[in-house]
């Protein structure tokens, strides 16, 4: 790693290693390493438990009233695989990681390695700097979605509000249309897609058939302009005669809006 790119990646991440040797670790992938325990590997195991405890102290400092299972929600939420490759992505980070040829696929990094280069990138700057450091660093970035989890109700649940979509809008009933399948049979990769009739969706990935059809289900909802920027669900217009069914009363016009219903 150059002198230049651990400069500029310090800038990201707002602060300065005094063993540069955690960063230059934490930015390996495996697949350029002489040995796997050489690799990120072991720093995103670190950083994931330290992602999780600091959200789970955000989300339990914010909310007094919400119980085990609602919070639980919104940190699975915040901590999830799609969550931290969006925050990698987001502050620039992903373009640092040393790869192997052809581990980008078109250019782009499978959600799974953006979000192992962020939890690793955390678990070093807690070895380097400790908790207090990662908290600078972590919580600007992850109390928007946090709020947005919260906010939003369906914790992305992201195949519901699909759901909802086309029930609301008369629409086809979404399928999920498997890609393809790539990788050993202990860690495949999924890539899937959202149908509804003849309109298809843009693909997505996950390590998981259920991650990868969230993550398509969440593409499709990007590309309906139905998620904001954070991944809110905004809300879906109701037809006048839905409008009279809750209501009870009719309709004086068909721009009257819902919010998606809580899972």
């Amino acid at each position: 790693m150059t002198s230049e790119a651990r400069n500029a990646v310090e800038q990201l991440l707002g602060y300065q290693f005094r063993n540069a040797e955690l960063l230059e670790l934490a930015l390996r992938h495996s697949s350029v390493a002489d040995a796997r325990v050489r690799s990120n590997e072991r720093l995103e195991f670190l950083g994931d438990a330290v992602l999780g405890v600091i959200t789970c102290d955000q989300v339990f400092r914010s909310y007094p009233d919400l119980l085990e299972g609602e919070m639980t929600k919104i940190k699975s939420s915040v901590v999830s695989r799609q969550s931290c490759a969006a925050i990698a992505k987001q502050i620039g980070l992903v373009q640092y990681l040393e790869l192997g040829k052809g581990m980008r696929s078109n250019g782009h990094l499978p959600v799974s390695l953006g979000a192992a280069i962020l939890e690793s990138v955390i678990g070093a700057l807690y070895l380097d700097g400790g908790l207090t450091v990662v908290e600078h660093f972590l919580i600007p970035l992850i109390k928007p979605r946090i709020e947005a989890a919260f906010g939003s109700g369906h914790q992305e649940n992201y195949k519901s509000l699909v759901q909802q979509h086309a029930q609301q809008g008369g629409l086809s009933q979404p399928t999920y249309a498997i890609i393809s399948q790539t990788g050993p049979d202990h860690s495949k990769t999924f890539e899937i897609c959202v149908q509804m009739g003849e309109r298809r969706f843009g693909t997505a990935t996950g390590q998981s058939k259920k991650a990868a059809e969230q993550a398509a289900a969440m593409k499709a909802l990007q590309e309906l302009g139905l998620l904001d920027e954070h991944g809110v669900a905004k809300p879906i217009a109701q037809t006048p005669e839905q409008t009279e069914s809750s209501n009870g009363q009719t309709a004086l016009h068909s721009e009257q809006i819902a919010a998606p219903a809580a899972e």
